[in-house]
């Protein structure tokens, strides 16, 4: 499983000019699974996400979570964050999960960050459109253990 999260100010998806999500301070993933993805990767990640010390203290330090600064979250369904592009300018997406397992682990991910904090989503599998202002900007890649 692979995350990137980007920490934001304001963000929102869009879906046939429609918002689907919008968040105000919080984080912003980009979530893909690949086969060997189970629960356990899950549940790792969403500890890892929600524990991830990347905002600002009274000191201007990176120490506080996004449950500390009670942010919420915008979470966009992205297969090509398993694209393997080192053999010629196609990308390959054979390590992606099948979008029938994906879309499965994608709502079980959510529905369980749900249980500790506001989660908004895009739409699987559509064409989005994500506006997201980057506060930082920081960014971070995170990979579950296999």
């Amino acid at each position: 499983m692979r995350v990137l999260v980007q920490r934001s100010l304001t963000s929102s998806v869009t879906v046939n000019g429609q918002i689907t999500g919008q968040i105000n301070k919080g984080l912003v993933l980009f979530v893909s699974f690949t086969t060997s993805d189970s629960l356990k990767n899950i549940d790792y990640m969403i500890k890892k996400i929600l524990h991830l010390r990347i905002f600002e203290d009274e000191n201007n330090i990176m120490n506080k979570s996004v449950l500390d600064v009670q942010g919420s979250i915008l979470s966009i369904s992205q297969f090509t964050l398993y694209a393997d592009a080192r053999k010629g300018n196609r990308p390959s997406y054979a390590k992606a999960l099948n979008s029938i397992e994906a879309e499965k682990l994608y709502k079980i991910f959510n529905d369980k960050l749900r249980e500790y904090i506001t989660v908004e989503t895009g739409v699987f599998k559509a064409d989005m459109l994500v506006n997201i202002q980057n506060d930082g900007p920081v960014t971070i890649w995170l990979e579950s253990e296999n």
